[in-house]
Parts: C-alpha cells; sequence; structure tokens
C-alpha cells in the first residue's frame, strides 16, 4: 500500500508529524490503556462491577467522603455519567449520598461496609494481575511509567 505523497495531498510533511500512529503519543496511550485494561475489565465483570464503578469506590475508600464534582474530576467521569453510577452504587449499597448540611446544593459521596467488602474481595484478583504486569515489565519500569504519566497530566494545570 503506498502512503500519499506530500505533493499530492497539498499538504507538508511537517503537519503530518508524527508520520506514523504508532508513535501518536494519543494514540499510543489509547492503546496502553486497552491494553491493561483488557486484564482488568474481565476480573471487575467477575465481580459485577463496571470500571468506572471500580474507580469510585476505590477513590471513596482512599479519599473519604467527597462531594460528586470532586468525585467527576478525580475518577475523570462526566456527570451525567457519574449520576447514573452513583444511583446504581447506592441502589447496591455501595455508597451513600447525602446532601450537605452547609450546602444543600452539595452532594456527599461515602464508601458503605458493603463497598468496603466489595474492595477486599476484588483486591485479591487486582494484586494477581499488577503482579503479573511486574513480572513481566519490572516495578522499576512501572515506577518510572507512572512517574511519567503522573507529569504529563500536569499539561492541563
Amino acid at each position: 500500500m503506498t502512503r500519499p505523497s506530500p505533493e499530492t495531498t497539498g499538504i507538508t510533511q511537517d503537519a503530518l508529524l508524527p508520520r506514523d500512529t504508532r508513535r501518536s503519543l494519543p494514540i499510543a496511550l489509547l492503546r496502553a490503556r486497552e491494553a491493561v485494561m483488557g486484564h482488568f475489565r474481565p476480573m471487575l465483570a467477575l465481580h459485577d462491577v463496571t470500571e468506572q464503578q471500580w474507580r469510585v469506590i476505590r477513590i471513596l475508600a482512599e479519599a473519604g467522603t467527597l462531594d460528586a464534582s470532586e468525585m467527576a474530576d478525580r475518577a475523570f467521569i462526566l456527570a451525567p455519567s457519574l449520576t447514573r453510577i452513583i444511583r446504581s452504587l447506592e441502589e447496591r449499597g455501595f455508597i451513600t449520598k447525602t446532601k450537605d448540611a452547609q450546602d444543600g446544593r452539595r452532594i456527599l459521596l461515602q464508601i458503605t461496609p458493603a463497598g468496603l467488602k466489595i474492595i477486599n474481595e476484588v483486591s485479591p484478583d487486582s494484586r494477581t494481575i499488577y503482579t503479573a504486569l511486574e513480572q513481566r515489565f519490572g516495578r522499576e519500569r512501572i515506577e518510572t511509567l507512572l512517574d511519567m504519566l503522573d507529569e504529563l497530566a500536569t499539561l492541563n494545570k
């Protein structure tokens, strides 16, 4: 298969950088995310938890009480989707939702004992996946990658 040349497309080569999509940072990040999540999704499905639900309960287990807008930011979930996720997690008894006493517009989220129980049930399987990733890539390389991704995430700040 031949590629269109800059002469035939009228686009200069500089405008096509990176020319190979395998070296495109956004595409590479998406490919890597899917490769990693391909290991976690089946495990979460066995526990009847979506990856978005898992993010919400994990964050609440770490942070304690959060308001819904802060949760949306931390979990990278759009507000309309978060509303559905909150409803589902609340129906399952994994989280509670209350109005802030000082500001009735704020919705506060908190994990319940049932939510902590599901984390404890999923964690051994999650640890197994992390162990396999560490064996394949090495702990130091994974830590370096996480540090680089944290630094890259500061582009929006």
